[in-house]
């Protein structure tokens, strides 16, 4: 258990968050191309931040996160920040997409969070697993080979139910 904790100056902390958040109006908006983009631009707004990425999924139409956030940092500001600063990351790469979505506006205005306490490999399961829940649920047909956050080859599963 004492590899979860991180410290601070005078802090030890475990802090886990996940987090999950979707494009405006629940827009099909993540695919190939922009979908290696959004991973990359979460990347490094979370390293400016001091944010450790511990899993992340970019579903077809929501992101999910597991992250562990430093208690300096208050959960909505940093989820603001993120969807803030990423939105006009991804317009100024993809200048395409202003005359789709307008105003600069990619994400929705709420977010889903929940503080994962000790249950981190099962959050961190069902991070890993939600693509494939997808197709099991017949709502994503489209097969992704690398993943937009660590840029490594998606290894093939199959599920038997």
């Amino acid at each position: 258990m004492s590899q979860d904790k991180n410290s601070l100056a005078h802090t030890t902390w475990n802090c886990k968050h996940h987090i999950v958040f979707a494009p405006k109006y629940r827009r099909q908006a993540i695919y190939g191309k922009i979908k290696q983009d959004i991973g990359v631009i979460l990347r490094q707004l979370c390293e400016r931040k001091g944010v450790e990425i511990i899993e992340a999924t970019a579903c077809v139409d929501h992101i999910h996160m597991l992250v562990s956030i430093p208690p300096k940092i208050n959960v909505s500001s940093f989820v603001g920040y993120l969807k803030g600063k990423s939105s006009l990351m991804i317009f100024d790469r993809h200048s395409n997409l202003k005359y789709r979505y307008g105003n600069r506006k990619f994400w929705c205005t709420g977010y889903y969070v929940d503080t994962v306490g000790r249950n981190k490999k099962a959050i961190q399961e069902y991070i890993r697993n939600q693509i494939q829940d997808d197709i099991v649920a017949e709502q994503l047909s489209l097969l992704e080979y690398t993943d937009p956050f660590t840029g490594e080859e998606v290894r093939k599963s199959k599920k038997k139910k």
